[in-house]
């Protein structure tokens, strides 16, 4: 049965007399409290921050004298009482309430100044489970949430980018807070209290191994405000979450304009790409343009890596995306900039590439300290109407040992590695998608077809068109390697990718019509391999 309210009507201004401070990040904090002390508001706090406050010299009331219990088991209780929610939750214009606070000597708490245990750090720290345990804050969030609930009589502040802003409008106001800004810190503490629980159920989901535990949070730290989402007519922001994986949320701008929805998009599926391809092995390029790869190549050089990705599909290259998993050099961004290029983002940057790639002042240029692992583990979500989905990141990685040879031909030495690079690439690429290869650079992709003959036909099409425009006598596609993301359903994608010349193909295998297709195979010469693995991406 729903609570009822008595509907007393929230005042516009409410008088600050009285402050509780409890922080554990105390960053701010001493000028805030200076200039709450200035204002004659008196000053309540716990533990670490009563000390701290206390060695500046301010003049600070332990919260042990308003709850008239001292803090217990190493601080675990000490705002768990009456005395201090009370003192929150009190409506100040209800009779009864202000019996029972002068009943039980309940003084008000008009502002709440307080931040969390640190746990999404501790998470992400490598700390033991016990350790992450003890770093779950309760009595902070119950006064979040209980000087919340009561804004239209408490003021919360949960992160010191508020402190200014509140102090501000007490000194405005003649030392009170309007209600607009009461209720703006209250959506402001109730999506903090709600993104902390949803790390600890999170990391309780993850550490127990529950696939698909019965209430699934997920929550964000806004990181970006856009100008507009996928089209101008969309609003749209990011937001990073607790997950430590190197990549766009935690990639350093080194220089540009704000990077759009799209941008953010792209780069992410651009460093994820090349992320692929182990940076001790050999450089690695991608380039990216909306969300799908137009080029990929592996070099003996970072510079050759880009020249091969972008001989892929020249035209689409034109505003795209360029991923690197290794640091980019001055010779590789002295060819770049001879491309109009939207983003470029590689672990780091040497000094003399960065000052190349400052005569193009609107081209963006991030840098991610390291670059993610394929095979760690994470979750995706997709909103549909009315919910979430939610899966396991495709943490698929497929060598040379894993292939299970189904033709009379074997695939030769340079087949082989070639299979396994393209097939790496088909993993990021929109499905239905084929992806033909030839020394380890990509000659043609299809991709997001609704048919797989479609992909393998475009795909044959865009390497003919990428010939021409390179002067080119034939296409790539002459003696390259095919991978297709899922299986081929008949033979005619196969005879599409043998027509443009594929001598060698990679699928995971597992169609009613396997038969077939190795049979078309064996008739053309062409090696053929399964993995046994799917990589559909939509």
């Amino acid at each position: 049965m729903a609570v009822v309210s008595k509907n007393h009507p929230a005042p516009e201004l409410v008088r600050i007399r009285r402050a509780l401070l409890s922080v554990s990040d105390k960053t701010g904090l001493v000028e805030f409290a200076r200039r709450l002390s200035a204002l004659g508001i008196e000053l309540v706090s716990t533990g670490g921050t009563a000390k701290t406050l206390a060695t500046e010299g301010f003049a600070v009331r332990d919260v042990s004298e308003l709850t008239g219990f001292a803090e217990i088991m190493d601080g675990r209780v000490k705002t768990l009482h009456p005395g201090v929610h009370g003192g929150l939750l009190a409506i100040r214009d209800d009779a009864d309430h202000r019996a029972a606070m002068e009943a039980h000597g309940i003084v008000e708490i008009d502002l709440a100044i307080i931040n969390l245990y640190p746990f999404e750090q501790v998470l992400t720290s490598g700390a033991d489970a016990a350790t992450i345990v003890e770093n779950i804050d309760i009595g902070g969030p119950a006064m979040i949430r209980a000087a919340a609930k009561n804004h239209a009589y408490v003021t919360v502040v949960t992160d010191a980018a508020d402190y200014d802003r509140v102090a501000d409008a007490i000194e405005a106001n003649a030392g009170s807070i309007p209600l607009r800004l009461r209720q703006e810190l209250a959506a402001l503490a109730f999506a903090r209290t709600a993104t902390y629980d949803s790390a600890i159920s999170g990391w309780f989901a993850s550490n127990l191994e529950l696939e698909a535990p019965r209430h699934r949070a997920f929550g964000g730290v806004l990181h970006d405000v856009m100008r507009y989402g996928e089209n101008p007519h969309q609003q749209a922001a990011f937001y990073k979450t607790v997950e430590e994986r190197p990549g766009v949320a935690s990639a350093t701008l080194l220089q540009g304009k704000q990077l759009s929805y799209n941008n953010i998009n792209d780069t992410d599926a651009a460093f994820e790409l090349v992320s692929e391809f182990d940076p001790g092995e050999a450089p690695a390029c991608a380039i990216i343009k909306h969300a799908n790869p137009c080029g990929v190549a592996t070099a003996a050089t970072m510079v050759d890596a880009y020249r091969q990705a972008l001989a892929c599909d020249p035209t689409s290259a034109f505003g795209g995306i360029i991923a690197f998993n290794r640091e980019l050099d001055a010779e590789t961004a002295e060819e770049i900039i001879k491309l109009f290029t939207e983003v470029i983002i590689a672990p780091s940057v040497s000094d003399e590439a960065a000052a190349i790639i400052a005569r193009k002042k609107n081209l963006r240029l991030m840098a991610t300290g390291g670059l993610p692992d394929p095979r760690q583990g994470g979750m995706m979500v997709k909103t549909v109407a009315g919910g979430l989905l939610v899966q396991s990141r495709d943490t698929g990685v497929t060598t040379a040992a894993d292939l299970k040879l189904v033709t009379k031909r074997a695939p030769d030495p340079r087949e082989l590695a070639d299979l396994v690079f393209a097939f790496r690439v088909a993993k990021h690429v929109k499905s239905n998608a084929i992806v033909y290869a030839r020394h380890g650079a990509t000659v043609g992709i299809g991709a997001g077809q609704m048919s797989r003959v479609d992909s393998a036909r475009i795909a044959a099409s865009k390497a003919q068109e990428a010939a021409s425009s390179l002067g080119l006598a034939q296409p790539m596609t002459r003696g390259s390697v095919v991978a297709s993301d899922a299986f081929f359903p008949f033979a005619d994608g196969l005879l599409s990718a043998i027509e443009a010349g594929a001598t060698a193909v990679i699928q995971p295998g597992g169609s009613m019509r396997d038969a077939d297709v190795i049979e078309a195979a064996d008739a053309a010469g062409v090696a053929m391999v399964f993995t046994g693995m799917r990589h559909f991406r939509h």
